[in-house]
């Protein structure tokens, strides 16, 4: 059994700069993994890091653990102007992961954030939490697959359709967020070649946002057919940051001889999130390739 004084060593890596970022990302995700009042606490007091790539791995981890102790924490990293757009809107997903109904009006108003990334991923939540209050699978009839990646996902999957049909919804810029977004989650749930091609497509996509989960999710399938994609992404040094990142630690996740050279040419990337984020990724790859504990698990061996 977990004790405080082992969270708190755990914690205290991961509050501490001076430790390498790989090895503050196995705390986290230690902590994550643990859970509890505690774990959250030390969680929270990371958000005064300089490390936008850290800040938003802390509010993504707080929403997969859907525990509502951390609504308050999320609530002020989504209010604070000063923390990056990408470390806000991922408090904003966090809160619609958690799916607590008395966040809505405090997601609602941040609909009409002026940062684009921010009012997307409230509106996305807004959806996700009426969705669940309205029966959620369960007013769907079963036709909805389930996520065989045990995430928590910004918008339920999308009924089953054919690829063509999905691909059709996902690309179409005149639909709400809400439903291209499902449509991306089944396509990741069929899991083929042809699915992530379809998902690839939309990484050519107007909404950051959009391209950002697209290689989320490709990073979830894990799919070699993806990595051309990702590299490109990667490598185009005009796109938004947080879709290079997000490219980065999907290509560590896959792991192949060619992620790891795009990974290595950007190891000193002039972005600091992109330059983090294939530092990370890399230290996943050793992890994949090794035989030592999973990443998310990497950490629990210091405090045995």
């Amino acid at each position: 059994m977990t004790t405080v004084d082992q969270i708190t060593r755990v914690g205290r890596v991961l509050v501490d700069p001076s430790q390498d970022m790989t090895v503050r990302f196995r705390a986290l995700f230690t902590l994550r993994n643990l859970g509890g009042t505690e774990a959250i606490e030390w969680i929270g007091k990371a958000f005064v890091d300089e490390s936008a790539l850290l800040k938003h791995e802390l509010a993504y981890c707080l929403g997969q653990m859907q525990d509502k102790r951390a609504i308050p924490i999320l609530k002020s990293v989504l209010k604070d102007t000063e923390q990056e757009p990408m470390v806000r809107h991922e408090a904003g997903e966090a809160l619609g992961a958690i799916g607590d109904p008395a966040v809505l009006p405090m997601l609602k108003e941040y609909s009409e954030d002026p940062v684009i990334e921010v009012a997307e991923t409230c509106q996305l939540a807004v959806h996700r939490i009426e969705w669940l209050q309205r029966g959620g699978e369960k007013e769907e009839g079963g036709t909805v697959d389930r996520n065989p990646y045990c995430s928590v996902d910004p918008a339920p999957p999308a009924a089953r359709k054919s690829i063509p049909e999905l691909s059709t919804i996902l690309l179409d810029e005149s639909l709400p967020l809400f439903e291209r977004y499902r449509a991306m989650f089944a396509l990741r749930n069929l899991g083929s070649k042809e699915a992530v091609l379809a998902l690839g497509d939309g990484l050519q996509c107007s909404s950051a946002l959009f391209r950002h989960e697209i290689g989320y999710v490709l990073g979830q399938m894990q799919h070699p057919a993806s990595v051309p994609a990702l590299c490109a992404a990667l490598e185009r040094l005009e796109e938004n940051p947080m879709v290079r990142h997000e490219a980065a630690e999907a290509l560590g996740s896959i792991g192949r001889d060619e992620c790891l050279a795009v990974l290595q040419r950007h190891r000193g990337d002039r972005e600091r999130v992109v330059k983090e984020s294939c530092e990370v990724a890399l230290d996943m790859l050793e992890y994949e390739n090794g035989d030592q504990f999973q990443y998310a698990d990497g950490l629990v061996r210091l405090q045995s």
